[in-house]
């Protein structure tokens, strides 16, 4: 079946007052994430275009001294194939787990 790709552009910026180091720079970047490309894909796709809208999709993380935005609580599919274990599919469980986050 044909694929959801979605594609987040985080833009480097400064931490903002709530993340771990305020005034920090931080380095932004481009997330990919898989839904599968049918009803409940696309529902799914308009909720996570809505939590990024909100600023919910990613974290600030401290790692190795640089500031890194990272994926949030949100769970994402970064990848299309290698299963659960992967962050990918098959995952039968992932769009109904996603939904209720959102």
């Amino acid at each position: 079946g044909m694929v959801l790709r979605l594609l987040f552009k985080t833009l480097s910026s400064c931490a903002k007052v709530g993340d771990p180091r305020p005034g920090q720079p931080y380095k932004g970047g481009e997330f990919y994430a898989f839904l599968p490309d049918n009803s409940e894909g696309q529902k799914t796709a308009m909720l996570l275009k809505k939590a990024f809208e909100r600023g919910l999709t990613f974290q600030i993380k401290s790692c190795d001294g640089e500031e890194r935005v990272t994926w949030g609580l949100i769970p994402h599919k970064t990848s299309w194939e290698g299963g659960k274990a992967r962050n990918g599919y098959p995952d039968a469980q992932y769009l109904r787990e996603v939904c209720a986050v959102l």
